[in-house]
């Protein structure tokens, strides 16, 4: 890489680290998908070092656009926010899946099977605390159409809609989770955007949905993962998950803290109280029931030759 682009590709990221209250501990140059150079910084949080964040972008990336130094900057924000939580990998589904979303290989690359698609890949894992983890690596696909929305195929603009994508294609049941297996693919397409509202749509949810969520999130990832440790709940990520605001979000916490389920901190932080995990066996059978969901079943008339041919 020229000089003068890692001057610049650094630069960049110290300011806008600084910004999100990060300080950038090292730079490193790194080989991307089919060899191609990327750099690799390793962030933390100004006042806890040890809480640490990889952010990779293609070597020769430059802020070309008036967005893009903005966008990087609320990037890392909101992930200086997610490294207060035990577990900054963690999410949950609406259907009550806990999964960590780990080992993408940013940026996008062309596809080399022909398909005139952008890929990314990664792996995502089952954080139920059992053991084997049972896991699903993933191919996430966009389409040329849909990489004219994104400002750049980096992990700064593409990671919150892609792990997204990746919780909606679970919800439908189109992932299965196996100890072993072969890259599955979740196509990113242009019906998760709205271009008159210009924003992404993955789930339109009601009240009771989010409030489940909220409280299936309080669960695994504060009660389970994080040993009664609080978390982030207004987190941008999961609003555009679910279509709704942090602000909604909020209110749906509070409304779970009334009912002494959830116990509030500073920072816009919650945590799991033990009334809330003496519900134990709900969330778990709600995690099992869509976890069976994901996996293929068969039609055992037709297996059996029983067909209307």
């Amino acid at each position: 890489m020229a000089l003068a682009t890692a001057t610049a590709l650094m630069g960049a990221m110290e300011t806008a680290a600084q910004a999100a209250g990060m300080v950038v501990q090292s730079a490193e140059e790194t080989r991307g998908f089919n060899d191609s150079e990327t750099t690799s910084f390793q962030l933390a949080l100004a006042a806890d070092p040890s809480r640490q964040l990889r952010l990779e972008l293609a070597s020769g990336f430059a802020f070309s656009k008036p967005e893009l130094l903005p966008q990087l900057a609320e990037h890392l924000r909101e992930a200086a926010l997610r490294l207060r939580n035990p577990r900054p990998d963690c999410y949950v589904t609406l259907a009550g899946l806990p999964v960590s979303l780990t080992e993408f290989h940013w940026p996008f690359h062309r596809s080399t099977s022909g398909a005139d698609t952008y890929v990314v890949h990664g792996v995502l894992k089952l954080e139920d605390g059992q053991q084997p983890q049972l896991q699903a690596k993933v191919a996430a696909s966009m389409t040329l159409t849909f990489a004219e929305i994104v400002p750049a195929p980096e992990q700064p603009y593409a990671e919150s809609f892609i792990y997204n994508a990746i919780r909606k294609t679970l919800d439908q049941g189109q992932l299965e989770f196996t100890k072993t297996g072969n890259r599955q693919t979740v196509a990113v397409t242009t019906r998760y955007y709205s271009r008159w509202q210009k924003k992404f749509i993955f789930s339109d949810t009601s009240e009771e949905q989010r409030s489940k969520y909220l409280a299936s999130k309080l669960y695994w990832m504060s009660g389970v993962q994080g040993g009664g440790a609080p978390v982030w709940i207004a987190d941008p990520r999961d609003a555009q998950y679910m279509n709704t605001t942090v602000d909604e979000m909020v209110r749906e916490t509070l409304a779970l803290e009334k009912e002494g389920l959830a116990k509030g901190w500073d920072g816009g932080m919650w945590s799991a109280t033990s009334k809330l995990m003496e519900r134990k066996e709900e969330f778990e059978a709600a995690m099992h029931a869509a976890l069976l969901f994901t996996r293929p079943t068969f039609n055992e008339e037709m297996r059996g030759g029983h067909t209307n041919m």
